[in-house]
């Protein structure tokens, strides 16, 4: 299976961990040449607004293998 193709499938998986963990998966709408490089993704408590994940050097810095880094570090 192409990394394309899975995508959508895990985002939906990485959003439900997100949510038992107060957190919110953010995607750069826009994106531009940099995100589109390396990123598209922040992470945002949901209870402060806070973001947590994502913002390092530009907005969006995060990609999904970040994302899941972070989640299994938490659990």
């Amino acid at each position: 299976m192409s990394q394309k193709s899975s995508t959508p499938s895990r985002e939906r998986r990485i959003k439900r961990i997100c949510v038992r963990q107060g957190l919110h998966l953010m995607t750069a709408q826009k994106p531009d040449k940099q995100v589109l490089a390396h990123g598209g993704y922040m992470l945002r408590d949901a209870e402060t607004m806070a973001i947590v994940l994502g913002d390092k050097g530009y907005l969006f810095s995060a990609d999904l293998d970040d994302v899941e880094a972070y989640l299994d570090a938490l659990e």
